[in-house]
């Protein structure tokens, strides 16, 4: 570690020495903190930023959205900071696969946390909050407002009547599914029109969907916590954010890696690795957990594809959301469940009790379907 009395003084020892993170306070003299980190995102665009804000900075805050990567508030315990410190030094480590180390360099900056995210994270946290305020919150961005509404009411959630405002739909869904909902939907909807020709990014928003609600209700019939049950939930509906970053960060590279995987007959992060080194789990699985989601969410999307492969951990969100991807893609290209299971890794769902179970879980998905087609007619 090393301690710089100035933000220039900072930018200073940054141009000798390379540095993993940098934790930096909001009001200083001459420079502030996101004046500091705007510099430090265009010079070193691979070095993890941290803010120090205090109550009283919520305006500035709001303004630096788009160049720290995770908050802490002060007054935090030094304990608190090291936790934060830490866990970005441990994901670091995923990069030191020099491959996905480039590939995350390459960018012209790491992908920040969504503002409105951000906001409604912060309201959850008072005491008072309410869902009012939540969709208040929602209803500030009418084009947000109104794909929230969209989804909401689409036959994947089966609601009871149809939905008319954010408020509502928080009441209905939680306020967790809702976050979840407003994140998947502010990172689908930074594409430019460019990018949006090229690739089938209302389709893959579709799958993130459909997986997410699907891996809810999995891990609601498995009778898990309601934390656990949202985080699955949120899993699911970002289980792929790593190809929306190979697509908005490399799109001709990427466009070359989807028609490799058609051409060979290969899975799509067998092409990702052949062509980048690394594949969308892993990239996806490091941008989760910059932004300091739970860390049950950043290993789901990291083994989404590879369950079997993750050392100590077994079952719980990962296994629904391991299943659910695997029905919803069963279901997109019309495959028999019959056929899907040969497409498993039946030794870890031996392992962690799924074979017996998969009939359960293919009645959940039927019964999704039903619900689906009864709304359509």
């Amino acid at each position: 570690m090393q301690f710089a009395e100035s933000a220039e003084d900072a930018l200073s020892k940054m141009e000798t020495d390379p540095f993993d993170v940098v934790v930096t306070d909001m009001r200083m003299p001459r420079m502030t903190g996101d004046e500091l980190l705007c510099r430090v995102r265009e010079q070193h665009p691979e070095t993890v930023r941290i803010i120090l804000s205090g109550q009283s900075d919520t305006k500035l805050i709001m303004g630096s959205v788009q160049v720290a990567h995770q908050y802490v508030s002060k007054p935090a315990s030094p304990d608190e900071l090291k936790i934060k410190i830490n866990r970005a030094c441990a994901l670091l480590e995923l990069l030191r696969k020099p491959s996905l180390r480039k590939i995350v360099s390459s960018m012209d900056s790491l992908p920040t946390l969504p503002q409105l995210f951000h906001e409604i994270t912060e309201e959850l946290k008072k005491e008072d909050a309410s869902m009012k305020r939540i969709g208040d919150l929602i209803s500030r961005d009418p084009a947000m407002a109104a794909k929230i509404l969209q989804i909401v009411n689409s036959s994947f959630f089966s609601l009871p009547r149809t939905i008319k405002s954010p408020a509502e739909a928080v009441t209905l869904l939680g306020l967790d599914t809702v976050k979840s909902l407003v994140l998947t939907v502010e990172i689908f909807s930074k594409f430019d029109r460019e990018t949006l020709k090229v690739f089938d990014i209302e389709g893959l928003r579709d799958h993130s969907v459909h997986t997410g609600t699907l891996a809810r209700a999995i891990a609601a019939g498995d009778d898990m916590e309601k934390e656990t049950i949202d985080n699955a939930c949120m899993a699911g509906l970002l289980h792929d954010i790593g190809k929306l970053v190979f697509m908005e960060n490399f799109t001709g590279e990427y466009q070359k890696t989807i028609q490799l995987a058609k051409s060979e007959t290969i899975s799509i992060q067998d092409a990702e690795n052949s062509i980048f080194g690394a594949s969308h789990c892993q990239v996806g699985a490091y941008l989760l957990g910059l932004w300091g989601l739970p860390g049950d969410i950043v290993e789901t999307v990291g083994f989404h594809h590879d369950p079997g492969q993750l050392p100590g951990r077994q079952g719980g969100i990962l296994t629904a959301v391991y299943i659910a991807n695997a029905f919803a893609r069963c279901g997109e290209v019309h495959m028999e469940t019959s056929d899907l299971l040969d497409t498993l890794d039946t030794a870890y769902m031996k392992e962690t009790g799924i074979m017996d179970k998969i009939n359960a879980y293919d009645e959940i998905r039927r019964d999704m379907l039903e619900k689906k087609k009864e709304d359509d007619e």
